[in-house]
Formats: C-alpha cells, sequence, structure tokens
C-alpha cells in the first residue's frame, strides 16, 4: 500500500453540477497515536475518534494562521474532550471521563450524545496570535450525534445549510481510523460559471448529495486501499465532482519539559510540594501521555 493512500488528510473538493462543497476527512495514524497510551474504553477512543474528525472537517473550512480548537464540556460520562488542530497541520487531542458511568451508559438506549455526553456545550475557537482578535463559535449539544450538533451550529449561527457524517472505527482490523465526509450549499451565485439553478432544482441537487453522503458505509470512508479521490467519483460523479489539493495531518504534541516547568512554577510551593511522592514530582501530558519527572533538586529550583 502507498504512503499516498495512507496520508491523514483534509481533502476539499466541489459539485459544479450541483452547486456545493464539501471536504473529506480521513485520519488513520492520527488516530491511533492520539488514543495509544491512554487506555481509553471502546466507547470513548469511539466519541474521540469523531471529535478528532469533527474538529479537522470544521478547521479545513477556515483560513486561519494559529491554533483551531475544538472543546466539549458536559455532564455527562464523558465531561471533557479537547481537540487542536495547527494551521501547519498538527492535531492532538484528549479525553476526561468517568469509567463507571461509562461502562453504565452503554446499557441505555440512544445516540452517543444523550448517553455519553449529557447536556453541555460544543465550542469551537480560532486563535491567532495575541495581535489578531479570537473567533468563537458555541453551540448545546443537541441531538443524537456529534454530526447533529454541528449541524446545528451551521443551522442557527452560520445559516448554512450542511450535512455531516461521521465514522469512528477504533477496533478496525488495520487499526483506528476515523473519517468525517460534510456538504455544504454554496452561496447564491458562487461557482458553476455564476449559473444559479431555480429554487426547485437546487433543492433536488441538495437532496441528491445528502442521500449519496449517507449512503457512504463506514469502511468505504476509511478504507486506505480506497483512494480519497476515487471515493469522491463513486459518490460524486454525476454531479461534477473536482477535488483540490489536500491538506496532510499529522500527530504532534506540543508539551515539552519547559512548558511543564513553567507551569509548575506558576503554582505556590505549598501545592507543588502536595503533589510529591518520594520526593519527586511527575506530571502527565493528557494529551500524549508522556511522563515528565522532576527530582527534588529540580522541584526546589522552581521557586528560587
Amino acid at each position: 500500500m502507498s504512503d499516498a493512500l495512507k496520508t491523514d488528510l483534509i481533502l476539499p473538493f466541489q459539485l459544479d453540477e450541483a452547486n456545493l462543497r464539501g471536504r473529506l476527512v480521513r485520519l488513520h495514524e492520527t488516530y491511533g497515536e492520539t488514543i495509544k497510551n491512554h487506555g481509553y474504553p471502546t466507547p470513548v477512543s469511539r466519541l474521540l475518534g469523531e471529535c478528532l474528525a469533527l474538529a479537522a472537517v470544521l478547521a479545513g473550512a477556515l483560513k486561519y494562521d494559529g491554533l483551531f480548537t475544538l472543546q466539549i464540556q458536559s455532564d455527562g460520562p464523558v465531561s471533557l474532550m479537547v481537540v487542536d488542530i495547527a494551521s501547519t497541520g498538527e492535531l492532538r487531542a484528549t479525553a476526561r471521563f468517568d469509567a463507571e458511568k461509562v461502562a453504565d451508559a452503554e446499557n441505555k438506549e440512544g445516540g452517543d450524545v444523550p448517553r455519553l455526553l449529557g447536556k453541555g456545550q460544543l465550542v469551537f475557537t480560532v486563535d491567532q496570535g495575541a495581535d489578531m482578535e479570537r473567533y468563537q463559535g458555541m453551540v448545546a449539544l443537541t441531538g443524537e450525534t456529534l454530526a447533529d450538533c454541528a449541524d446545528e451550529y451551521f443551522t442557527r449561527s452560520e445559516q448554512i445549510e450542511t450535512a455531516i457524517q461521521l465514522v469512528a472505527r477504533p477496533d478496525a482490523t488495520d487499526g483506528p481510523a476515523a473519517a468525517a465526509l460534510m456538504i455544504q450549499r454554496m452561496p447564491e451565485g458562487v461557482a458553476n460559471d455564476q449559473i444559479t439553478d431555480s429554487v426547485d432544482t437546487a433543492e433536488e441537487h441538495w437532496n441528491r448529495a445528502v442521500i449519496l453522503l449517507k449512503s457512504a458505509t463506514a469502511e468505504e470512508l476509511t478504507d486506505e486501499s480506497l483512494p480519497p479521490e476515487d471515493l469522491l467519483y463513486r459518490l460524486y460523479h454525476q454531479e461534477g465532482v473536482k477535488a483540490y489539493p489536500a491538506k496532510k495531518l499529522v500527530f504532534k504534541c506540543r508539551c515539552s519539559r519547559d512548558k511543564v516547568r513553567a507551569t509548575l512554577a506558576s503554582f505556590p510551593k505549598a501545592e507543588v510540594a502536595e503533589l510529591k511522592e518520594d520526593g519527586r514530582v511527575t506530571v502527565t501530558c493528557q494529551f500524549c501521555g508522556l511522563d515528565y519527572l522532576f527530582e527534588e533538586d529540580d522541584v526546589d529550583a522552581l521557586h528560587s
């Protein structure tokens, strides 16, 4: 299998005949690296995989130079999920959960949002540095799935008709795999040589495109042997699908010993002392699982 097929990516595309745009996201190695050191229960790994794919497909719609962050806070068994994606394509993610409540939730009926998340908010921000205004979007956790939440956001806040399919397969035979497929109606008069369809024709195009989106199986969306452009052609060849250059995604954590040291130094000396075990302090990165060990002399030097 070629490396090109295994690349984790965001692939923008356009449906000329239907005057729609979209993005396809595929995550393999990045998803695997995200969950491998944490021992997440399968439901948490699945939900975090969908969150990764959703963050990537949303970030792919924006032009930014900095950091895109998607965060979900809730009162359910999975109380926190965070994904951030740098404009350079580097991503990482983490989740906080109650293992007993997650196990109990698996025996309940309903979608992942009501069972695993409960009530809360999905928030995404774009941070381009101190000199740029921070952009933020927010929506309540509604519906049965994360895709439902995203649809709600675009309908209410952006007023852009959007359809999204999210897939996460943490236990796939060939390794963890996640994907997202999203289509959106383009503003009237944009694309297709400025030709606008009648209302009835535009609605017909949209309904067909949504049906085709929902027809894509989890296996198709995550199949490493099926090139992403071929998948799009299989679904939308009659709609005049045109793919644009893909953006590559890689897993990379931004933690470092210096950053952890600075964080510890910002805490009162008494609080840091309470973290000691046998005179040492160990800090574990919530994103990559890497342990940072500070010996007693290192700890004493924090506030010297």
